[in-house]
């Protein structure tokens, strides 16, 4: 007998056909049930500890599995869906990654009886396409300037959030942040959130005294004290250059044969400055905000000429001030030119909160980007807080580029196991199991949300299935906050289509690629002898 040939390392861990297959399946319903208590408006919160020994309080699905360190590779790859679908839509991170896990978890009973997967896929990808046409029939259009409506959609996505308490508060601020900021270019709409709308959280304070800034507002105090600290219609100029003298790029050597040339050599460097702030001050500017070093001799100039001057801006929070004021950020003194300076704001104050200065620029005309203030009693909830207006304002801007609803509370994806269910004799051979186990695993996010909020699990979906059969019933869902079943019309509970779409693609299309996978091989390098 031909002795065994050994083509992988002997150090190497490898796992083939259904022994793969279970092992990704289990790995991924260990990841969805990390966060299933996290989903609906009765959710919880997890307490993680980072490495470096801080503390994340949050039920942000996304946010809790960035923390979550996994060694399993069919577990990082579920991590991943949800920091896809953060990225692409900004809410659904919790949904995704439970409903991935139930499709798994349903597909374990098909492989125990010798299903092939590629079998279990096409089924799969037939009732993903069942999920979008259902998804399309039952969706509602709504105007983006009826602000009811958008308070309903905004108020369905934060009501799961920890600060649902301040629910309506954090409504106004998302959708009023998210209008600022929407700029038309022809046909098309930017809605910049990630650049042009700032978070700046101050501990202290109560929620209640969180609001928009008509304008923007950044960390920093007046270079010299005797520097104005209120104007009214400020002229701002936005540079991008030091206003010091030169300096060497490492090392600079100067012979000096006579001792007037150290002095011409000061003199020099005092008249460029000279240069500088005569080239600004002939615009009058009242304000001068610079990404560099403002000298003292600069400042002096500039108080003289009663200018205001900050120095050492974040490139960010000056494209935001730009944008606000309708300044140009200027790269060189001899290049400004009046349509440079800035005249869209109303107020220019200094404020102190807490024991910081804030720089507030108030009052502006047309304000393209805009500061939200948020205050709180400490660093765990201010960072909360500002994932759940994050989460929000995502929303609001996926409702701008696409103005499309279906129910929430579980209703879309019951309707969507209706439909299913009722065409499952279209689907020929033994496809139309793994049709019919998709149905069954959409079933989940209801079954979660009653679960969450402790009702009779069995007898609610039992109802819900029973109006969903009805005609027009496609609107039942769960009521999250007391567990009975309700009419998400009467309730007002909405999501936005594309959340929902991208989360059932998402969920689907990633069932599948983990079921196709049938050879785990993770190998182990040798550890290379500590050289002595």
């Amino acid at each position: 007998m031909q002795a065994p040939v050994m083509v992988l390392n002997a150090n190497t861990k490898r796992d083939t056909g259904k022994t793969a297959q279970l092992g990704n399946i289990q790995a991924a319903k260990a990841v969805s049930d990390i966060i299933r208590t996290t989903l609906g408006p009765r959710s919880m919160l997890k307490m993680l500890l980072d490495p470096m020994g801080g503390i994340v309080i949050t039920n942000d699905g996304n946010c809790i599995l960035r923390e979550v360190d996994v060694s399993h590779p069919a577990a990082k790859s579920m991590i991943e869906l949800s920091r896809a679908q953060d990225e692409e839509v900004g809410d659904g991170t919790t949904s995704v990654i439970i409903l991935s896990g139930e499709i798994l978890s349903v597909a374990e009973p098909l492989l125990e009886r010798s299903f092939h997967p590629t079998v279990i896929i096409n089924g799969y990808s037939r009732a993903l396409q069942a999920a979008l046409d259902t998804c399309n029939r039952i969706s509602r259009t709504i105007d983006i300037d009826n602000l009811p409506e958008m308070r309903e959609i905004v108020t369905a996505a934060i009501g799961t959030k920890f600060s649902s308490r301040w629910s309506g508060k954090m409504v106004e601020m998302a959708i009023e942040a998210v209008k600022k900021v929407i700029v038309t270019r022809g046909d098309y709409k930017e809605v910049d959130i990630k650049r042009y709308v700032r978070l700046e959280k101050i501990p202290g304070g109560d929620l209640s005294e969180c609001h928009v800034l008509n304008g923007v507002m950044f960390n920093k105090d007046v270079t010299h004290a005797k520097m104005r600290r209120r104007i009214e219609n400020p002229r701002i100029l936005l540079l991008d250059c030091p206003l010091e003298y030169k300096k060497g790029e490492s090392q600079t050597n100067v012979e000096i044969m006579n001792e007037e040339d150290f002095n011409s050599l000061l003199r020099q460097e005092e008249e460029y400055i000279e240069q500088i702030c005569a080239n600004i001050i002939a615009f009058k500017p009242d304000i001068v905000i610079t990404e560099k070093g403002v000298s003292d001799l600069a400042q002096h100039y500039f108080l003289k000429a009663g200018i205001t001057a900050f120095r050492r801006l974040r490139k960010t929070d000056q494209n935001r001030v730009a944008r606000a004021v309708g300044a140009t950020v200027v790269n060189r003194t001899d290049e400004i030119q009046e349509s440079d300076i800035g005249t869209g704001c109303g107020l220019f104050e200094v404020r102190k909160i807490g024991d910081e200065y804030f720089a507030f620029l108030e009052q502006c005309k047309d304000a393209k980007a805009c500061t939200v203030l948020l205050r709180g009693g400490s660093k765990d909830v201010l960072n909360e807080i500002e994932r759940n207006l994050q989460d929000a304002m995502q929303v609001v801007r996926n409702v701008v580029f696409e103005p499309r609803m279906l129910p929430g509370g579980g209703a879309t994806e019951l309707a969507i196991a209706h439909h299913i269910n009722s065409t499952k004799d279209s689907v020929e051979g033994i496809a139309q199991w793994s049709y019919l186990a998709a149905a069954q695993a959409l079933e989940v996010i209801p079954r979660t949300l009653a679960q969450n909020c402790g009702a009779n699990v069995i007898r609610l979906l039992t109802e819900l299935r029973t109006k969903h059969s009805q005609q027009d019933g496609h609107t039942w869902g769960v009521n999250g906050t007391t567990g009975a079943s309700a009419d998400m019309r009467d309730l007002g509970i909405w999501e936005p289509y594309c959340v929902k779409t991208q989360t059932l693609k998402t969920a689907i299309e990633s069932a599948c690629l983990i079921l196709r996978i049938d050879d785990v091989v993770s190998g182990t390098r040798k550890k290379k002898a500590a050289s002595s």
